[in-house]
């Protein structure tokens, strides 16, 4: 026997993932640093059945242990998850890490949850970069939580990267394609009521975009769906459109976190029921459109958006930490475990402001000849224009607040000054701001939201 083979490594535990299609991920990990064997790979997830694309065990095993090198000294606060980019030439592959502490066997460790994708789907994967990490986020702050407790962190895991694989395998066969043509949309129709209800189209495209962009389609008909979602993917840039997709003809997707437009088809009797954990998870508003009774509903802006999707982790987090048993930590189990989990079920409304900047964009665009290039120029200027108030917005809060170190009280002449009276005008501009400075809706309304809401819990304890 030689004596320069080195000792055998433990077996890595593995899930093989069975999914319709091809997924592009090649395998999800989860390491950790053990402080005598150094980086060592606890389990391994793979799409089922997709032959000599997979890598081998040991290739996994080797890429994981890369994402943990030079971590030993790291120095991060407490709960902090960092992200790590990496792009391997050598080995044709890019992984994307979160690392953070946690605790296995008693003792804190670094650990590092990896997805790891072909080199040759990056530029398909870039778009889908921050959705697939921010679920992951989430996913790793609950499961330390189990590591804190001695409950397994596996099977946490995987309830989220089965479904990041399912999305991934989806997005690469019903994705919006980058360029949308004006033909495939109801802004190529002759008129304005050939293909729907004006009132609808109109409330459509001003609550999508009122909503930061963020729209669900639901409906039976799978090429009307579609052709609602590639309408409003006019109104989304060319990165936004990669993270947007179509509806399946012949079976609906499971409504995904994240994206930006969705069409989903209902079920045989008519329905279909959104999750309320991932709608609220989104990381802006979400308009819901049905085409089937053409109604549109919304959900409340970005700071109401912001605070309960807050308050409903903290409360899901705290609802963990006070499980009593590991089979108590199920997602049904932690939501009936307390009253006050789910604020308000009701989270979609009636559109309620009307506007005058996409009225006027409907009525005239369909004043134009249709099949030619005269309405996609159009479309253009309407979508600068928009672009040009939401700069003029931020540079005057800007210079009201001397860039924020003062709070913002003249919201009424911001309005005049700007020419945005009418509400809906206002929460359009406001959105597209919202996508160019993030947390906008927090500084120039949160502190009275704030306030009313904790006063209106006050109120309802009693």
């Amino acid at each position: 026997m030689s004596a320069a083979c080195p000792p055998q490594s433990p077996a890595v535990a593995k899930t093989e993932v069975p999914l319709e299609g091809w997924c592009p991920l090649l395998a999800a990990t989860f390491a950790y640093w053990d402080n005598i064997l150094g980086p060592r790979v606890r389990h391994i997830w793979a799409p089922k059945g997709q032959g000599s694309l997979l890598l081998s065990d040991g290739e996994v095993t080797f890429l994981a242990n890369h994402t943990l090198n030079g971590e030993i000294l790291r120095s991060a606060e407490s709960g902090a998850v960092d992200v790590k980019f990496f792009v391997l030439s050598e080995k044709g592959v890019i992984i994307v890490s979160l690392i953070f502490d946690g605790e296995l066997k008693g003792d804190k460790n670094t650990c590092a949850l990896s997805i790891i994708l072909p080199q040759s789907e990056l530029n398909f994967y870039l778009p889908l970069h921050s959705v697939c990490v921010e679920r992951l986020k989430h996913i790793v702050r609950k499961g330390r939580i189990c590591m804190q407790k001695g409950y397994s962190i596996i099977s946490m895991l995987t309830s989220e990267i089965v479904p990041i694989m399912e999305l991934l395998s989806s997005m690469k066969t019903h994705s919006v394609p980058e360029e949308v043509d004006i033909k495939d949309t109801l802004l190529n129709d002759d008129d304005i009521g050939d293909s729907c209800h004006e009132d609808f189209l109109h409330k459509a495209i001003s609550s999508h975009l009122q909503t930061c962009g963020c729209s669900v389609v639901v409906g039976s008909n799978p090429d009307k769906v579609n052709k609602i979602v590639f309408t409003l993917c006019l109104f989304l840039t060319p990165t936004e459109r990669k993270c947007s997709r179509l509806c399946r003809a012949d079976d609906s997707f499971k409504y995904d976190t994240g994206l930006f437009v969705q069409g989903l088809l209902k079920d045989s009797t008519g329905s279909f029921v959104l999750p309320y954990r991932q709608v609220l998870y989104s990381p802006y508003p979400t308009t819901h459109i049905d085409v089937d009774i053409n109604t549109v509903k919304q959900m409340p802006p970005c700071h109401e958006h912001t605070y309960h999707q807050r308050r409903y982790m903290r409360a899901e987090l705290s609802a963990l930490w006070r499980a009593a048993s590991e089979d108590d930590i199920s997602p049904d189990n932690l939501i009936n475990s307390q009253d006050s989990f789910t604020p308000d079920l009701n989270i979609f409304q009636d559109v309620m402001h009307k506007d005058t900047l996409v009225k006027s964009f409907i009525d005239e665009v369909f004043l134009l000849k249709p099949g030619l290039s005269l309405r996609s120029v159009y479309l253009s200027h309407f979508l600068l224009l928009l672009h040009r108030k939401a700069l003029t917005l931020l540079r005057y809060i800007e210079d009201e607040t001397q860039k924020g170190r003062k709070p913002f009280r003249s919201l009424r002449n911001l309005k005049t000054d700007l020419d945005l009276t009418v509400e809906g005008d206002l929460n359009i501009v406001m959105a597209m701001a919202e996508k160019l400075r993030a947390g906008l809706h927090s500084f120039v309304f949160g502190k009275p939201f704030f306030t009313s809401v904790q006063e209106r819990d006050l109120l309802m304890s009693f």
